[in-house]
């Protein structure tokens, strides 16, 4: 038996391969908040809660409405991405001229507000979504049995998360967006509505938010606080590549889902606070984050 640091190759394999799973969501989150903050310089706590949102909407459009999952993938971005658009017009642009800080504290309340209103009328028990019929069953690989929903996970959040980045970054759209925060009064003098750009970047970013909690809701358990349980963990990644860094987010997502899988083969006590402690040691060592430009 082929071994790799006294682990069998294909326990080695299957953890690495688990781990990009895993990370694959972390880099959806990890962008919609880069996405948000990049742009729009919002701390944006109330992510989480877009992303249960995101699940409880396809959970509830099946059991009331008879919405299907592949239905349910377009849909949920889109309603929770209004949402958040009414968030910004009717409370965000109203503080968008004072510190972070205070962004931050109206994202954290409006979390805890949807969180225990949703624990009020649902419990904190989670329900189950069913794996969409088409995406039953799994590949063999040899090594380990992977299911073809979680391949489908994989696939589908590294193509959203390419398409983002080649929006923001090579495409003229981009280019006003970017524009647009940096120096809106210009913009402005250019006939470009710049508070719809800040509103649908909003939008979008929480919309991100919400696809990443449809491609959960068969994967886990569909609560009002599974949002806040990933939270921390997600903003710990945004940190690591770089506040408002689009392919930072997605590249460190990516790796520290491998480093938390890894971690779990050598050292399992450690899984759950190894991303922290690589948080720390890139703090120390480039204060700006990976992929960070420094101020």
């Amino acid at each position: 038996m082929t071994m790799i640091f006294g682990v069998p190759l294909a326990v080695f394999l299957g953890q690495l391969l688990l781990g990009l799973i895993n990370g694959a969501f972390y880099a959806l989150l990890s962008l919609g908040l880069a996405v948000i903050f990049g742009l729009l310089k919002i701390v944006n706590f109330a992510h989480g809660a877009m992303y249960m949102l995101g699940a409880f909407a396809t959970l509830l459009g099946m059991r009331y409405l008879g919405i299907n999952y592949w239905a349910a993938l377009l849909l949920a971005p889109l309603f929770v991405g209004l949402f958040g658009m009414l968030l910004e017009r009717t409370l965000l642009r109203r503080i968008a001229h004072l510190d972070h800080l205070y962004g931050l504290l109206l994202t954290f309340g409006l979390a805890l507000i949807f969180e225990g209103t949703l624990v009020n009328f649902f419990g904190v028990s989670g329900a189950r979504y069913p794996t969409p019929e088409a995406l039953q069953g799994g590949f063999q690989l040899g090594f380990m049995f992977l299911p073809k929903y979680r391949a489908f996970v994989l696939v589908a959040a590294i193509v959203v998360c390419l398409a983002t980045w080649y929006m923001i970054e090579r495409t003229r759209l981009g280019a006003y967006l970017r524009a647009g925060t940096e120096n809106p009064a210009l913009m402005q003098a250019f006939g470009v509505n710049v508070p719809l750009l800040i509103t649908l970047t909003y939008g979008f970013g929480v919309a991100l938010a919400a696809f990443a909690g449809v491609l959960a809701a068969p994967l886990y358990p569909v609560s009002p606080t599974m949002g806040s349980n990933l939270l921390i963990v997600v903003f710990a990644v945004v940190v690591i590549g770089g506040m408002g860094s689009i392919l930072g987010a997605v590249l460190t997502g990516l790796g520290m889902g491998l480093i938390e899988g890894l971690t779990k083969v050598y050292y399992p006590e450690a899984a759950n606070t190894v991303i922290f402690l690589v948080m720390i040691l890139v703090l120390l060592l480039r204060p700006a984050g990976l992929f960070g430009k420094e101020a």
